[in-house]
């Protein structure tokens, strides 16, 4: 199954395109554009769901995938973005004297919303996986 995942928030929204055990596209996106970016990747990436999480700006970001012809599924985002901060120093290790300082001190540099989509469609394709359906995992 391959979907697509959106950490929603008011100005900014993580978007990432997965399928089991690989990250097809990731990236921030400004909020207005949430509904393109979500049809353009819906075709490219053939999605067969999209994750949302329910934080905030949830209802702004269904409004917006209200068009797409996949079901969306809302689902909890508790805990994704001291996770995504983590996720993102695993993938840019910090350089020079900021090494020395702890993970939990450093504050990325650029935004990283798109790790916490990661998160969420990880979480969302382990759910599936080891229950067999999505029904139990998030509202449609």
């Amino acid at each position: 199954m391959r979907v697509l995942a959106v950490d929603p928030g008011r100005q900014k929204c993580g978007v990432a395109a997965c399928a089991p055990g690989e990250v097809l596209a990731h990236r921030v996106v400004l909020a207005w554009e949430l509904g393109r970016v979500a049809r353009e990747w819906a075709a490219t990436y053939r999605i067969e769901r999209v994750v949302l999480g329910a934080g905030t700006g949830a209802r702004g970001a269904a409004e917006l995938l209200s068009d797409l012809s996949v079901p969306v599924v809302e689902v909890p985002e508790r805990g994704t973005t001291l996770a995504a901060r983590s996720r993102y120093f695993d993938d840019h290790p910090p350089r020079g004297w900021k090494r020395l300082l702890p993970r939990s001190l450093l504050t990325p540099p650029e935004p990283y919303d798109d790790y916490a989509a990661i998160l969420l469609a990880e979480a969302y394709l382990a759910g599936v996986a080891k229950d067999g359906r999505s029904s139990d995992l998030g509202r449609t």
